[in-house]
């Protein structure tokens, strides 16, 4: 395995594992204050769905191009 593709696959998996995290936000709900506000959950519902297409497509750029 050559040096771009093993970069692809390590950040595809730390951006599947930030999706997985923001997705724990969402299920378990804890109330996070910003300057005493609270924070909305619908960040986190984005962050989840950008995260997990970004981990996504690096995976897949990350395939030979062979197969």
């Amino acid at each position: 395995m050559n040096s771009p593709t093993s970069g692809l696959r390590v950040a595809s998996i730390i951006f599947g594992l930030m999706s997985l995290a923001q997705l724990g936000r969402l299920l378990i709900r804890p109330e996070i204050l910003v300057a005493g506000y609270r924070m909305p959950l619908w960040p986190s519902a984005l962050a989840f769905v950008l995260l997990g297409g970004l981990s996504v497509w690096l995976w897949k750029l990350a395939r030979p191009m062979n197969q």
